[in-house]
Formats: structure tokens, sequence, C-alpha cells
């Protein structure tokens, strides 16, 4: 079975989520990250995206080039549990979620990811886990990545 643990990572100047109308959380500069994860992911795949997510350089310095990461500009990041992102759309019209991870396993990994980025000192924000929820964002640049592991 192949792990591949999946975080969308989107360059926000504010982000928020609401639950049944309600604001849930919201962050300020920073990234918005989508996370994914599949039934063979395991603590070693959390580490590398989230280790990977704290070190991406994708702000600009002053030559509007791509030089700092979230941690260097002491940005916030509000990370949501994505379950879609494990579904496979490769065969007929609905969405397969046979790799998707079980739910109760599923968010202890998911938490352990947040508590590895908290370690960051950043401010780390969360959607609620299995939850039905709104996210806003207003997309910096737009500057969307991809990590997968």
């Amino acid at each position: 079975m192949i792990s591949l643990m999946k975080a969308v990572v989107q360059r926000v100047k504010s982000a928020s989520v609401s639950i049944g109308g309600e604001l849930f959380s919201s962050i300020e500069k920073g990234l918005l990250v989508l996370l994914g994860i599949e039934n063979a992911d395991t603590q070693k795949e959390a580490e590398y995206v989230c280790s990977k997510l704290l070190k991406l350089r994708i702000f600009e310095d002053d030559n509007e080039k791509m030089n700092y990461s979230v941690s260097d500009i002491n940005g916030e990041i509000l990370i949501v549990s994505q379950f879609t992102l494990a579904g496979s759309v490769k065969k007929g019209l609905r969405p397969s979620f046979d790799n998707a991870m079980h739910p109760k396993d599923a968010q202890i990994l998911y938490e352990k990811f947040v508590d590895m980025a908290k370690c960051s000192g950043l401010n780390i924000q969360t959607g609620k886990f299995g939850a039905m929820m709104d996210v806003a964002l207003i997309n910096d640049g737009p500057v969307t990545f991809i990590i997968e592991k």
C-alpha cells in the first residue's frame, strides 16, 4: 500500500473556518493547509509534510523572490483536515474513498500533525476534525502548492 499524505498549502492574507455559521478559528498572513490522510500514512509521513510546510520558502523578500518560509516571517497557520483529498476520481463519476484512513485513526494522526506544527512556536489554528466547515480565504498571489509524501 502506498502512503500519500497530501497537504494543499495556500499562501494567504487571511483565512478562517466557520461551523454552523459561527466563526471557529481564523488567521492573518500565513498558510492555509488542507490535510488529507490516507490508509498507510504514519507519523513518519506527518513529520515529513510538517517539516516541509514549516520550511517551504514561498513568501517574498524585498526583491519579490520567494525566499522566506512561514517560520521566517512569523506567519500563522490554519490546518484543516480534508478527507476528500484521499478520494480518487480515476474510475467512474463518483469519488472512491478506499484510500482514506479510518476517521478514528486519521484524527489521531491529524492531531499529531497539529502538535508538530505547534512546536514551531507559530500561531497554529485548526478546523474541527470531521465537521462540516465553511473555509474562507484570501489567497495571496495566488500561491498554492501541494506537498505529498
